[in-house]
Order: structure tokens, then C-alpha cells, then sequence
């Protein structure tokens, strides 16, 4: 019998998905995460299943794993000590930015230190005109001198950033070849082989976050699978990209700035297939680990993308499933500052401590203790048994913060709710507004390991009407990385106006697109079943600052129809900004290419519907709203498609802890899903 799994590795815990190629069926696993000892938690998880459910590693046909590795040494700037060469008078860059100061209400407010410090960026001689010829030939005499200067100030790696690379490589692919011919051993990476746009702060950051990470992706990726092969698992790891895709392990060694944010992609894919399978045309995921929030919209089962994501302190100008990130999570801990006011995040108590009430050594009030001490959690062990809660232990947590604000512990427990919750609502109202979207036209769709523990409160707030809670939301972002298709972008600037002048050099560039998509999905990737290509491009109004990405229809490109590709530059503009110039000459500056190969997805079962209401386990006082309240205590096993139930109360599950408050009423769907209404 053959099985798939897929694994996503989070500040607490790692959680296991195995789906049964020939019945369907899916198996979920919790493990907790080992920060000291990378990747001992994916050989842990393995015992486990094995374990659990029988499935030996030999009988795994398909292995896919989301890593924080790269994202966490961008994070803690952890990565190898980069030299920047770059054409001469460009030394500034990375200093310069985009001018942008990072509070406008604190006017000594400073922006990072870039990754590379200035005196690591180093001038060479020759240049590009903007349309890609050489003006200046390129000077291999400057190149021998920037890399004596380069390992003179500890560098260990080099980024070659060289202007107007994006239109043509060749110079900085001459410098490429040279430095490796005097220095075999030192990784050289060229920003038009990482990711070639137009604008030189833009390319520069993202080749910098890619070159500083690259080494240890590489090595972490490198032992992985060698674990594998010794754990016995015989399928080629698969990795999660940033776009949502999965690609080859032995590809993301060298492609590692596309797997930054997978973890994050992930589970808005998994999310996105959910709500697609519900029925549920607009969704807004909630993903709450132990660390932070992740938040993306989804419209018609299919999750927004964009480019220029944070990670850590810079922007990343690749194509990503478009995720809000909330620094406050499960384990994210309360304290009281200098002023007296209580702060939630963005510290966490990770896994190693933990929550206080885990027993594991951790002592500071968490979002966690603070849900336990109002009764919302400790009624069973969480994680699969990987914990036990010490409801005693989270108190004395919380009795710490509650001296200090002079209020009791039940008040001081919901207070920290309260701000964690009011800290997303301020997230999730922003990126409302920048995509143009009114919460309360959608459903909230809250998982990880906290999500259900703290979604419905979260809804309450924003005026949300509907909550839809997975049936098996802990686990959900392995189930995403699962279900991922094949996929990657590609992209090629051509800053050509949108006329019939231009046209050949357009379907050119396109049919290069598709010819490099269709190599690397039939060789690099090795995929031989169905590919879909979906072209774009980005283009503006002449005279606009910033292009918007448009989605063309391959009929257009073939038989050369600018009008029909006009047209929806023109719908797409006025349905961002409100209005279109139809008289206006456009430009297109770059187009895009994105290839997907489909894999299998699970076929979620569907229930018979039954009658009468859930069994109830319990009854159990929980503090909210300011008051004590019954609440029952149901079994997530135990419910049933038609099953009804009303707040506030709680539904246990071994991978994590769903809480209704007063007001929302649930009812079990035919897919086990729990879908929540207000009023």
C-alpha cells in the first residue's frame, strides 16, 4: 500500500500528515520541535507513525517537508558573511532602499542594518546601458582586487549585483566565472540567475537574503536526506516553496530563497483546499502556531499571491502566496513594560521552554497558561500526548503578571487574550484594507495548533459572521504541503510598450518562458503527468511608477491580440484603484510564466447526517467576558455530520483545542467540519 506524507516543522511543534493513496484516508501526528538539533523532530515523527499507524518509512511513495531553516537565519542574521560587488557608484543600495522610514510616527525611528554591511560592499568596474549593451567592458582587474578586499573583511561568499543585469547576465556571469576560477571553494551567486527584475534595490535585497541563507539550507537540506536514507525512507524529499509548490529537495539547495516562507504558503494552500471542498467562496485563513499568526485571503478556493514579503527585516521580491504574519502565537509570552502596560509577543516561548504550563522548564505567562487559567485548556493532553497541561503552573504564571497590573488572575488571563487578539484584529483590518476586502464578507478559517483556540474570539471582534474550523486544523499546513502542486515562476523584463511594435519581441519572450518552464518541470523536476502554464505580465499605464501583474490567456499570446490583453490590464487597474484609462498607452515591463504539474489530492469522506444533539463529556467552568460560565466539553471524534451546538463551549481533538465563545452557535457539516455562526 502506498502513502504519502507531509510535514511542517513550527516553533513548538511538527506536525504529520500521511494520506492513503488507495483509500483516502488521512492519519495526523504532533511531534514537539527540536530547535537545538534540527530535523530530529522529521525522525522522531517517522517513529511515530510507524508507530501509530504502521506506516514504515519504505512504504512512503511521496515526501514533502516545510522548513523554517532559511527564514529563521535571515531572522536571527545567522547565515555566512556576504561581500556585495557592485557597479561602480552603486555602493549604496542596500543603504539607500526605498527611502522609506520604518514608523512615520517615531522621527528617530532607524531601518535595519542591511545583511551586508557597507564596508563589505565593493565597487567593480564595467556597465550596462539600460537596454542591456555594454558600455563599458568589464574590468577582470577590479573584480581580483574586490575579492582580495572582500576576504581582507571576512567575507565567505560573494553576490554579484551588477546594474541593469536583468536585461543581460553576461557580465555578471563573466564575473561569476572568474571568481571561481581563482576561488573554487567560495559560493558566488549572480542576481540574475536568483531572481532578475527590474529595479536594483529590488534584485540586490533579495539576492543578499538568498546568498546569506544558501549554505545553511544546503547543508540542512543535505542532511535531511541522509536521515531519510537511514530511516529508510526511499521516495525523494519534495520541499515547499514560498509560491505555494513543491519542488525537488536536491533543487531547493540551490534555490533556497523560494522556500523561505513555505511553512506560511503551506498552510494557506491547505486552507484554500478546504474551503474549496466546503463549498465556502470566501475565506480568510488564520494560521496560530506557538510563534506567530499567519493570515491570507482566499477567494474562490484559490489563496492571493504578491511579491516583496517581509522576511525578517527585508523584503523578498519573489512570488508568494500573500501572508500576513502576526507576531503573536501560542507561546507568545505577556509581560508588563516600563509604562505599566501589559504586552503580548513578539517573544515565544518556542517549544524549548514552552508555555508554562507544559512543564518543560518555562516559567513567563504565555497566550497559552492564559487560555488554561480560564478553563479553556487542560481538560486532556495536547499535541498526541506530547503534553501533558499543569494547569497549577500556569497560574503561578499568570499570578506574575497579575501582581503587577493589580488586577485578579482570571482578569489578568482574559487581559492577555484581549491584547493578543486586539494586536490581529489591527493586522488582519490592514490587510483588509490594502486588498480592498470587508472581513465581514467572509468566513474565518483558523487553524494550527492555536488557531481554534483563539479564531472565534478573533471573528467576534471583526464582525465576522461565519467560522469554518477544519477537521483536522492542527495539522493542516502538512496537509497543504501534501496536496501542493508542482510549480515554479519564471520571469523575463522586456519594458516594451503594448503595441504591435513590439509584438515579436513579446511572443518571443513568452515562448522562452515556456520553453524554460517546460525544461524544468520535465527534467529538472523529473514530473511526467499533466502541466497546466498560466502566463502574466506586468504592466502599467507610460508615465506610472509601479506595474500591476495582469493573467493572460494563452490564446491572446498566440494569436497576438493586444486588445484583448489591454482590456484586462484596463479591468484589472479599475477594479484596484477604481478607474481606467482606456486612451492611455501601456507598458509591459516584465512577463511572468508559472508552471504546475497536479499531484493526487485526498478525498475527504463524506458523513451521514444524523439526529438529536452531541454527547456531552462534561461540564466545565470557564471565565469570559468578564464573568464565570458553564460550558459543556465535547470530543471532536464524537461529532457528527448534523450535530449542533451553541457557546460558549469546547471541542477536544489530539491536535489542538477548539473554544466557541457566547453567541456562536456550530454545526457539523457532511466533510466534519465545524462551521460556526454569530447571533
Amino acid at each position: 500500500m502506498r502513502y504519502r506524507l507531509g510535514v511542517d516543522i513550527g516553533g513548538t511543534f511538527a506536525d504529520f500528515c500521511v494520506l492513503n493513496e488507495a483509500t483516502g484516508e488521512v492519519s495526523t501526528l504532533k511531534v514537539l520541535s527540536t530547535p537545538a538539533t534540527p530535523g530530529q523532530e522529521v525522525i522522531d515523527g517517522l517513529r511515530g507513525v510507524q508507530s501509530r499507524f504502521g506506516i514504515a518509512p519504505a512504504d512512503l511513495a511521496w515526501f514533502t517537508h516545510g522548513t523554517t531553516v532559511g527564514v529563521n537565519a535571515v531572522i536571527q542574521r545567522k547565515g555566512i558573511p556576504l561581500a556585495l560587488f557592485v557597479t561602480r557608484n552603486f555602493r549604496d543600495v542596500l543603504e539607500l532602499a526605498r527611502l522609506k522610514t520604518p514608523d512615520p510616527y517615531d522621527l528617530l525611528s532607524r531601518r535595519p542594518a542591511p545583511l551586508v554591511p557597507r564596508e563589505r560592499v565593493i565597487e567593480i568596474d564595467g556597465r550596462l546601458d539600460a537596454d542591456g549593451t555594454e558600455a563599458e567592458p568589464l574590468d577582470e582587474a577590479s573584480v581580483r582586487a574586490a575579492l582580495e578586499q572582500a576576504e581582507a573583511r571576512g567575507a565567505e561568499g560573494i553576490v554579484l549585483a551588477l546594474l541593469h543585469s536583468y536585461r543581460n547576465p553576461a557580465q555578471e556571469h563573466a564575473a561569476q566565472a572568474l571568481l571561481r576560477k581563482l576561488r573554487p571553494e567560495m559560493p558566488v551567486y549572480c542576481s540574475a540567475d536568483v531572481w532578475p527584475i527590474i529595479r536594483e534595490y529590488e534584485r540586490s535585497v533579495t539576492a543578499v537574503v538568498h546568498g546569506h541563507v544558501q549554505p545553511r539550507v544546503a547543508f540542512y537540506l543535505a542532511s535531511l536526506q541522509r536521515a531519510l536514507l537511514e530511516a529508510g525512507v526511499v521516495a525523494e524529499p519534495m520541499v515547499t516553496k514560498s509560491n505555494g509548490g513543491v519542488m525537488r529537495a536536491e533543487l531547493g539547495k540551490t534555490r533556497c530563497v523560494e522556500m523561505l516562507l513555505s511553512g506560511t504558503a503551506a498552510g494557506a494552500i491547505g486552507a484554500a483546499f478546504v474551503a474549496r471542498a466546503a463549498g465556502v467562496p470566501r475565506a480568510m485563513s488564520l494560521d496560530i502556531g506557538g510563534t506567530s499568526a499567519d493570515v491570507a485571503v482566499i477567494t474562490d478556493g484559490a489563496p492571493s499571491y504578491g511579491t516583496g514579503e517581509r522576511v525578517g527585516d527585508f523584503p523578498v521580491y519573489i512570488p508568494t502566496v500573500a501572508v500576513t504574519s502576526i507576531g503573536e502565537g501560542g507561546g507568545s509570552i505577556a509581560a508588563v513594560d516600563a509604562l505599566g502596560l501589559l504586552t503580548v509577543g513578539p517573544e515565544s516561548a518556542g517549544s524549548t521552554p514552552g508555555p508554562a504550563c507544559y512543564g518543560r522548564g518555562g516559567t513567563r505567562a504565555t497566550i497559552t497558561d492564559a487560555m488554561c487559567v480560564l478553563g479553556f485548556i487542560g481538560h486532556g493532553a495536547l499535541g498526541y500526548d506530547s503534553v501533558r497541561v499543569r494547569a497549577d503552573l500556569a497560574a503561578q504564571a499568570v499570578d506574575e503578571v497579575a501582581q503587577a497590573l493589580g488586577r485578579s488572575r482570571q482578569e489578568t488571563a482574559e487581559a492577555i487574550v484581549q491584547v493578543a487578539v486586539s494586536g490581529m484584529y489591527r493586522e488582519v483590518s490592514k490587510l483588509a484594507a490594502r486588498q480592498g476586502v470587508d472581513p465581514r464578507d467572509f468566513c474565518l478559517m483558523p487553524f494550527g495548533g492555536a488557531g481554534p483556540m483563539l479564531g472565534a474570539l478573533l471573528a467576534r471582534e471583526l464582525g465576522m459572521r461565519e467560522v469554518l474550523i477544519p477537521l483536522t486544523p492542527g495539522v493542516l499546513s502538512a496537509l497543504g504541503g501534501l496536496i501542493a502542486d508542482i510549480r515554479s515562476d519564471f520571469i523575463e523584463t522586456v519594458y516594451a510598450d503594448l503595441d504591435a511594435a513590439a509584438l515579436p519581441g513579446l511572443t518571443a519572450a513568452f515562448a522562452r518562458l515556456r520553453a524554460e518552464a517546460t525544461r524544468w518541470i520535465r527534467e529538472d523536476q523529473r514530473f511526467a503527468g499533466e502541466v497546466t502554464f498560466r502566463p502574466s505580465a506586468e504592466m502599467r499605464y507610460r508615465g506610472q511608477s509601479f506595474e500591476i501583474e495582469v493573467p493572460l490567456e494563452a490564446a491572446w499570446i498566440e494569436a497576438g491580440d493586444l486588445a484583448a490583453m489591454a482590456e484586462a490590464f484596463h479591468q484589472a487597474h479599475e477594479k484596484l484603484y477604481g478607474h481606467a484609462d482606456r486612451g492611455a498607452p501601456i507598458q509591459a515591463i516584465a512577463l511572468r510564466m508559472v508552471v504546475a504539474g497536479t499531484v493526487p489530492a485526498p478525498r475527504f469522506p463524506e458523513q451521514d447526517r444524523v439526529e438529536g444533539a452531541p454527547e456531552i463529556l462534561r461540564e466545565v467552568e470557564v471565565w469570559l467576558d468578564g464573568r464565570a460560565q458553564a460550558a459543556p466539553l465535547y470530543l471532536r471524534s464524537a461529532l457528527r455530520h448534523g450535530h449542533r451546538f451553541s457557546g460558549p463551549c469546547i471541542v477536544l481533538q489530539d491536535d489542538t483545542t477548539s473554544c466557541i465563545p457566547p453567541g456562536m452557535t456550530g454545526e457539523v457539516d457532511r466533510f466534519g467540519n465545524l462551521r460556526l455562526t454569530a447571533g
